[in-house]
């Protein structure tokens, strides 16, 4: 663990909270111990989100929340945590159970996001806001817009969420070409209002794609009640 602690330039005043974020369920449970790191990576998501927000809208004074919406989901999506996670070799740190050791789960994308979490839900708590920020702020300085992975749909459904209280819906509107050269279609809509109509080479990627062009109608218009 001290070396991990050496990576992130954060030494632990409590070592059980690193040891807590870095167990997974699975060891924990052969272990016959209640304490694993899926509560240090509810809290973390917090406090990476708080952070990655303030960063966004200090850096971008002239975006709107369209842009900074689409931004943040790109930075912390499942993906880009695990990518960070491999640059930092979490996954020779973390404590597995002995099944999900074999199936490989020190390289699976959801399990080295989730960790990478907990690990900052665990400085936080260690050292506060500060420390978290130092460790979270330098990262976010190396990342480059063009190889996010933009997560359009999940920006969408947070401004949606947040605007009219409920998620918006997505209809296959057509579906072309031979078996392994398909075009799918997709609108996205909220009550009887079409957001935007998206096409690609699956329905998630027409999916996504629907999404972007909603968010880009939504930056300059509105979705009156009337139209629910």
């Amino acid at each position: 663990m001290s070396s991990l602690e050496e990576v992130i330039g954060y030494r632990f005043k409590d070592k059980g909270l690193l040891e807590e974020a870095l167990t997974h369920k699975s060891h924990a449970t052969e272990r016959g111990t209640s304490r694993y790191n899926e509560r240090l990576e509810f809290l973390g998501d917090s406090v990476l989100g708080l952070t990655v927000s303030y960063y966004l809208f200090i850096k971008n004074p002239s975006e709107d929340e369209g842009f900074l919406s689409k931004a943040k989901s790109a930075i912390v999506s499942r993906a880009n945590l695990a990518r960070w996670a491999e640059a930092i070799g979490l996954g020779h740190h973390l404590y597995l159970g002995a099944g999900e050791h074999l199936s490989g789960g020190a390289k699976r994308h959801s399990i080295l996001s989730n960790a990478m979490e907990a690990v900052l839900g665990a400085v936080y708590l260690d050292g506060g806001l500060g420390p978290a920020e130092k460790i979270i702020i330098p990262w976010l300085e190396g990342q480059v817009p063009g190889q996010l992975d933009i997560d359009h749909k999940s920006a969408l459904q947070e401004a949606i969420q947040k605007r009219h209280k409920r998620p918006p819906d997505y209809e296959l509107m057509s579906e072309t070409g031979p078996e392994h050269n398909k075009l799918f279609t997709i609108r996205v809509y909220l009550g009887k209002k079409t957001l935007g109509i998206g096409s690609g080479k699956n329905k998630k990627e027409a999916q996504q794609s629907a999404a972007k062009n909603a968010l880009d109608y939504l930056a300059t218009h509105e979705v009156h009640p009337h139209e629910l």
